[in-house]
């Protein structure tokens, strides 16, 4: 591999990560190739495990001992780009105080029946804004049993720098991938042997959690809505059953992250 030092933030080979969003990003290049960021030298490590491939990396020239791993098992070609700690602030907007960035290419989604083929459990998130939530999500759902997750058209990137980062990688690690058919894709699920739960505290005839994790169906997907509106009325229509967390002190709902991960474990429990 090459390893360049870099000293001027014009420098051409830093185009990639210039105080840009994913979307920007991703428009800029290739429609089904973009490109994604991945923070720190853990998160890049988790990437190259699952194959994700680097269209180059730039790091705080004091992680070069801690990167040798890194950097003697990507392509020679990659370029290395190395720079004291106040350029790569001057460059990307923020400090890098973990040391290492990778702009790595945005692999292909699979399809939805890929994604769902095997899976007994699966979750949608239906329009999204927070990419922590998101992250957070992906983590609760390898962490507690969920085999695929399934996003609406206009739900927050999974492959967001943020979203990756607050998963701990584990976006890497969880099958997932666009349903770009909302909310009538739902229609394939079903027929698939799919129970489609929204999970919502509103309503008088929801099912409490504490009773579908007793005798949950054999294969279920839960649907869990944007922060703050919660599902829209066209997914709530379309599911099979609506289902509710059981609160007390007054409480009436849970932030979208932690209301999963609730939902996962009780479903993971039994």
């Amino acid at each position: 591999m090459a390893n360049f030092e870099i000293d001027d933030v014009l420098d051409s080979r830093l185009a990639d990560y210039v105080s840009l969003t994913d979307v920007t990003l991703r428009s800029r290049h290739e429609p089904d190739m973009g490109i994604y960021i991945a923070e720190s030298a853990y998160i890049i490590r988790r990437a190259l495990e699952v194959g994700h491939r680097p269209r180059s990396i730039l790091m705080d020239r004091r992680w070069l001992n801690d990167m040798q791993d890194v950097i003697a098992i990507i392509d020679e070609n990659i370029p290395v780009l190395v720079g004291e700690p106040e350029l790569l602030e001057a460059v990307t907007g923020f400090h890098v105080h973990r040391g290492a960035l990778a702009a790595m290419h945005r692999p292909t989604l699979p399809t939805v029946s890929e994604v769902t083929s095997q899976a007994r459990r699966i979750v949608i998130l239906e329009d999204l804004v927070n990419h922590t939530n998101v992250g957070a999500i992906f983590r609760s759902a390898a962490a507690l049993g969920i085999d695929a997750v399934l996003i609406t058209p206009r739900c927050a990137d999974p492959l967001y720098r943020r979203s990756v980062r607050v998963s701990m990688g584990t976006v890497f690690q969880i099958p997932w991938t666009r349903i770009e058919d909302w909310p009538t894709g739902l229609d394939q699920l079903r027929s698939s042997g799919f129970t489609i739960a929204a999970i919502s505290p509103s309503g008088h005839d929801n099912v409490d959690l504490r009773q579908l994790a007793q005798d949950p169906p054999e294969r279920i997907a839960l649907v869990f809505g944007t922060e703050g509106g919660g599902l829209t009325k066209h997914a709530s229509v379309e599911a099979d059953i609506s289902v509710r967390i059981p609160m007390q002190g007054g409480v009436d709902s849970l932030n979208v992250a932690a209301a999963s991960a609730v939902v996962f474990w009780a479903l993971n429990s039994n």
